[in-house]
């Protein structure tokens, strides 16, 4: 009975992981893909140049490969040290996100919320505190915001293909011009023009007319925004990830149990 049941949870745990494996191997091809055919994309920060989405997807991916093989190796082999390091892997990714999960609503929440007036009856330990944090969100605010603006000088240099796609691509899909204004683009071109990626009718040239026919919306409140209020669905997709992540810690521990068992039965 103990056997039977071990096998069944040996067919899971390997099912899980192969396609575990499979989601690592789709994901480092789409990163492979993106640095040999899109440079360093969407690398907007010029301090962080490694911070690309191509490299992130590799390392990610590579990452997920390994856990899954792994995980595979450990259900195959019936493997007590393997299928233990499979779980202390996922556990910590699992804790990693949850984490970040946090800091991210966490910080979403103090943007969204005004500091609370004396006359609300709030203490003032309360306001110190959030005011406190307001002014860590702002210094993050306009650290991202610099460090965005250097990288507008390397927009169209070469070597820089995929920074000025990801520029090109934010500013058209989302309607904006600039980190800030439009006139961010002033001081790169050193002239009054944008790139052609904010023009409100996109056409050869059209960055050198008028301000009038260019987008005045700053990129980077608009894509703040855009975040804020997409969180319903970054929150369920947390959640899916979250509920796998758990299905596998589930498996893992389930079917360690069942070969610590299995070897206490045969001795």
């Amino acid at each position: 009975m103990a056997r039977g049941c071990l096998q069944g949870v040996k067919f899971l745990m390997f099912a899980f992981n192969l396609l575990f494996w499979l989601g690592g191997c789709g994901i480092l091809g789409v990163g492979i893909w993106l640095a040999a055919t899109q440079g360093n994309f969407a690398t907007l920060s010029s301090s962080f140049p490694s911070l690309s989405a191509a490299n992130l997807l590799i390392v990610t991916g590579t990452f997920v490969m390994a856990i899954g093989f792994v995980g595979c190796i450990g259900a195959i082999k019936e493997n007590k040290c393997l299928l233990l390091t499979f779980f202390v892997l996922l556990l910590l990714v699992f804790l990693l996100e949850a984490t970040v999960t946090v800091l991210f609503f966490a910080y979403t929440d103090k943007v969204q919320s005004p500091l609370p007036s004396p006359a609300s009856g709030v203490g003032s330990d309360l306001t110190a505190r959030r005011g406190a944090t307001a002014l860590w969100v702002t210094r993050i605010d306009r650290y991202a915001q610099r460090d965005l603006k250097k990288g507008l000088h390397l927009y169209g240099t070469p070597g820089n293909v995929g920074l000025t796609n990801a520029w090109s691509i934010i500013q058209t899909d989302f309607r904006c011009c600039g980190v800030s204004n439009y006139t961010d683009w002033f001081e790169v071109y050193n002239a009054t023009r944008v790139p052609d990626s904010c023009c409100l009718e996109f056409s050869e040239s059209c960055g050198l007319h008028a301000p009038g026919t260019w987008w005045k919306a700053p990129c980077y409140e608009t894509v703040k925004m855009w975040l804020q209020e997409n969180l319903l669905a970054v929150g369920i997709f947390g959640l899916c990830t979250a509920l796998v992540q758990i299905l596998g810690l589930t498996f893992a521990m389930t079917m360690y149990c069942q070969v610590v068992k299995a070897d206490t039965y045969c001795a």
